[in-house]
């Protein structure tokens, strides 16, 4: 090695494996940041992992072609100081933006991701060409550094992924995520900076870090609780002071009255409710399992309504769990046994003929997770039900319906008897929505689900027959495990 290399092989690898992992962490953590604004689909996920390779690949080459055209000394730690600083706006400008655009349509989603990714993450990758140079003292070494240095860096990119999304997300919220980041990398930086080029050219860089912190705990803060999937708010209602809104993300998830389990806020929750009251009278108990947890409102009232039910419920997110029972007044035991477990997963440990109704209430976002959409959940579905018993789950789509007229298709091909609930306009396919799709092997009680329908909430109507409801789907495709693209057919 020449004499002149300013940065030791240690150094380098250190620096290399810092940079490479920093860009890992600001992309898993930007798709916590962008959720509450824009939900989390897959367009989110494409968009924000799409625009941090764009990054990646600008910013190696540039970092690649900076280091030919000038001393990579002079450009390292300013470089890093720079990233850190950036980092530290990452959170503040996402949630002023995101202030200003919450609820509007796709084409803001990749504004979102470029704010959130692109100029810390093209910076940080700029880095590793410019360490292989300073490290390169003959061409006889180029081999051998740059494969040194490449495997580092993506040793790095693995631990902060696996390290982020196992174990920072799960233990700190994301703001504290990010300071910490860019506060590495700005104490890094200006070692750096100071050691290379001197103490003044590391100022400018500390100052904009520490404004960029402050911005941070002066920005709008979307969410009371981080959960391992969500920015989660509980929200009181100011017409009903017993009344809370669950809300996860960019929606309102669930309501929950603290003294009155009975009173049922949504259309659609009254909906599934009809459903019960007029296979199961009050008073009488039943076997239920809930795919989705949420608030827990149904389960609520069953338990209130039916003593002695066994609710089951499969809620995959633990921090809504514990919401449920430090803020919405959720007592688990007796009749209502939650289970942090995805749903397909607990589908397996089901007994075959061991429940009298399924609820499905799993939202990502306001898309359900694709994989309790496929005809093989709703075969599993099929197998855990008793003769007779009915399948209802809830789904959001808009006109021109292409999800939910999958899924009704989808559940059409298991069970032989669909019906669906909604509000008239969602059943011309004019209007978006929420649509209640009720499945049994058993003729329905149409005349009586009507009736009960008009007396909770007129609002909502019933479409049911063979015939219209295949009409409705429309000639849809199944919905299988090896294609179920829920996202594309939403966002059409």
């Amino acid at each position: 090695m020449a004499e002149n290399v300013p940065l030791s092989g240690r150094a380098a690898a250190a620096l290399v494996f810092l940079t490479s992992g920093g860009v890992l962490v600001l992309e898993l953590v930007s798709l916590r940041l962008v959720a509450p604004y824009i939900g989390l689909t897959l367009e989110t996920n494409t968009a924000v992992i799409g625009i941090a390779l764009t990054a990646i690949a600008l910013g190696a080459w540039l970092g690649g072609r900076s280091a030919d055209l000038a001393p990579p000394q002079r450009l390292v730690g300013p470089l890093i100081l720079g990233s850190g600083a950036l980092v530290m706006f990452v959170g503040p400008a996402v949630r002023w933006t995101g202030s200003i655009v919450r609820g509007a349509d796709l084409s803001v989603v990749l504004l979102m991701a470029a704010i959130a990714v692109f100029v810390p993450a093209a910076l940080m990758s700029a880095i590793p060409p410019m360490i292989v140079k300073l490290r390169l003292a003959t061409l006889a070494q180029t081999g051998s550094v740059v494969g040194r240095l490449s495997s580092i860096g993506t040793f790095g990119a693995i631990v902060a992924t696996f390290g982020t999304g196992f174990v920072l997300v799960a233990a700190v919220p994301t703001h504290y995520i990010l300071l910490g980041l860019g506060s590495l990398l700005v104490v890094v930086g200006a070692i750096v900076t100071i050691r290379l080029r001197g103490l003044k050219k590391a100022v400018p860089f500390v100052a904009a870090a520490l404004v960029g912190s402050l911005a941070t705990t002066l920005a709008p803060q979307p969410c009371d609780v981080e959960t391992a999937y969500h920015c989660a708010k509980v929200e009181a209602d100011p017409d009903r002071p017993t009344g809370r809104t669950l809300r996860l993300d960019t929606l309102s998830h669930s309501y929950v009255d603290l003294k009155d389990p009975t009173f049922l806020e949504f259309a659609y929750i009254r909906g599934i409710a009809s459903l019960l009251d007029v296979y199961w009278p009050a008073g009488q108990r039943i076997d239920a399992l809930h795919l989705g947890g949420g608030g827990v409102t149904v389960p609520r009232y069953l338990d209130a309504t039916r003593p002695g039910t066994d609710s089951v419920v499969y809620e995959i997110d633990k921090g809504v769990v514990d919401l449920d029972v430090e803020q919405l007044g959720l007592r688990t035991g007796d009749g209502i046994d939650v289970r942090v477990r995805d749903a397909r997963i607990g589908l397996a440990e089901q007994a075959a003929a061991s429940r009298d109704v399924v609820v499905g209430d799993a939202f990502g976002g306001v898309s359900v997770p694709w994989h309790l959409t496929t005809k093989e959940v709703v075969q599993s579905i099929h197998r855990i039900l008793r003769p007779g018993g009915v399948y209802a789950v809830n789904v959001i789509d808009y006109p021109p319906l292409g999800f939910a007229r999958a899924e009704i298709a989808t559940i059409a091909s298991v069970f032989d008897n669909v019906a669906i609930i909604a509000e008239p306009g969602i059943l011309a396919k004019a209007d978006g929505g929420n649509l209640v799709i009720v499945a049994s092997d058993k003729p329905l009680p149409v005349a009586n689900l009507q009736a009960r329908l008009a007396e909770r909430d007129k609002s909502l109507t019933l479409l049911s027959g063979q015939d219209r409801v295949t009409e409705f789907s429309d000639g849809a495709r199944i919905l299988t495990d090896a294609y179920a693209p829920v996202d594309q057919l939403l966002a059409r």
